[in-house]
């Protein structure tokens, strides 16, 4: 049977790969007081089709034995976390305590061409902060600071947090002005794709932009910088706008707020625009050393109008990380992988069949103390068991007492053995759960 292309699943090892950097993302956001949640899966039609930009993406929900003249359901499978958390957080306003942070993990459904980095279905994680009516700027600064710090601890290779803010482009381009700041904006947007030149071309044909605008529009583009350097960059243009010192104030205080840490470093990036419109101030996107062909594996920004009943406004700023997109390229090509296909720490060996029951008491006592403990499967020899957790990546196999014997315990890695006592024997912490066996190396990577 062939493989289903865009829905990718994982051996054992890669999966607890895979456990263990969403244990490290939850780990971090719940220290800094985010709330998990989890949405359904479906939402209405109206709902995910609404901003009308990924109409022919969404999957549609139908019985399979629906009537010849029956409609579908008027249901649809999420294709972000977005959507649904702003029905959320409308649905349940008088339950929330405003500020709300929330944390989410969860899988999406996306009808697009597979492709690496692309998915039919896939894991995102989400962090927001929602306010009512106002949200303070310095959650701005905190969101990044949270994703940023979650991302320094990934077993990935390194990443660019780039930040910008759309106040801005829109000042830059009404200073200029420019008629249409928005169409400007998505024409920038193409820098990934294009060379400049192309898009320099397109500000004028697309864009009904002079060779003066086009040519300022396309160097305030192509300002990059680890810290408030920027802002005398984009001064040195001359061109004048309130919003645009606004965003200036904005950008520098969440670049010296935010410190590059570990493997992610941290820039201002001027390029940057998001497609969404939704967006309104700040801006985030990550790109991955050897792999800038999947384009950002992280991305978000300031909403200032996520979700509106009529009477209440609830603006937010959050950030999305792919977790696919990030993981799957690195398990399935470069080696990303755990030291076990099993979460056992200890397999107590089998001396006999009749014993069997002593093993069992032995592994109980194990487990009761949090010891990640199995059983072996038959009584072979033991040369043969030892064997068996060795292929499955379990560090310790546990000897129940034969006459007068003591329990022992042997650290298959290194053959030492010892005497042990089920009741009070612990493992080295680090051998409690699995760990990252290997991370890509930068020869796989070139």
């Amino acid at each position: 049977m062939s493989r289903l292309s865009g829905f990718p699943e994982f051996l054992p090892a890669e999966r607890n790969a895979e456990l263990i950097v969403l244990d490290h993302l939850r780990r971090v956001f719940e220290l800094h007081g985010f709330s998990s949640i989890e949405t359904r899966s479906a939402e209405p039609m109206e709902q995910l089709t609404r901003k009308g930009e990924i109409d022919k993406e969404v999957y549609v929900l139908r019985r399979l034995q629906a009537g010849e003249g029956d409609s579908d359901s008027g249901l649809g499978l999420h294709f972000d976390l977005t959507v649904p958390f702003a029905r959320y957080v409308l649905e349940n306003a008088g339950k929330l305590e405003f500020p709300f942070r929330r944390y989410q993990i969860q899988k999406v459904w996306r009808g697009e061409r597979p492709q690496e980095g692309r998915f039919r279905e896939f894991t995102q994680a989400d962090i927001d902060i929602v306010a009512k009516d106002e949200l303070p700027f310095h959650f701005d600064v905190e969101i990044a600071q949270v994703m940023a710090e979650a991302m320094s601890g990934l077993p990935v290779p390194a990443l660019t947090l780039q930040i910008n803010n759309r106040k801005i482009l829109e000042g830059f381009y009404l200073g200029l002005g420019v008629g249409d700041p928005a169409a400007v904006m998505r024409i920038v947007d193409k820098l990934d794709k294009l060379p400049g030149d192309k898009v320099l071309e397109l500000l004028g044909t697309d864009g009904g932009l002079t060779t003066d605008q086009a040519e300022k529009c396309l160097a305030l583009a192509q300002i990059s910088a680890p810290d408030s350097s920027f802002v005398e960059q984009v001064r040195a243009l001359g061109v004048e706008h309130e919003l645009l010192d606004t965003g200036l104030a904005e950008l520098a205080e969440v670049i010296d707020s935010v410190t590059s840490s570990g493997s992610v470093t941290v820039v201002a990036d001027l390029r940057i625009a998001r497609g969404l419109d939704y967006y309104t101030g700040t801006v985030f996107e990550t790109q991955m050393a050897g792999f800038e062909h999947l384009g950002s594996i992280c991305s978000g920004g300031r909403y200032d109008q996520l979700a509106s009943d009529g009477k209440n406004t609830y603006p937010g700023v959050g950030i999305s990380l792919g977790v696919s997109r990030l993981l799957v390229p690195l398990i399935t090509k470069h080696g990303l992988v755990a030291d076990r296909s099993v979460p056992s720490t200890v397999l107590v060996a089998l001396v006999d069949e009749e014993s069997r029951a002593l093993s069992m008491e032995t592994a109980q006592k194990l487990r009761a103390r949090g010891i990640p403990t199995e059983v072996a499967a038959s009584a072979q020899k033991f040369g043969k068991q030892i064997r068996y957790a060795e292929r499955r990546g379990i560090p310790f196999v546990w000897f129940p007492p034969v006459g007068d014997a003591n329990h022992g315990v042997r650290d298959i890695r290194t053959a030492n053995q010892v005497d042990a006592d089920p009741d009070t024997w612990n493992p080295p912490t680090e051998d409690l759960t699995p760990n990252i066996l290997r991370t890509p190396s930068k020869e796989q990577l070139t």
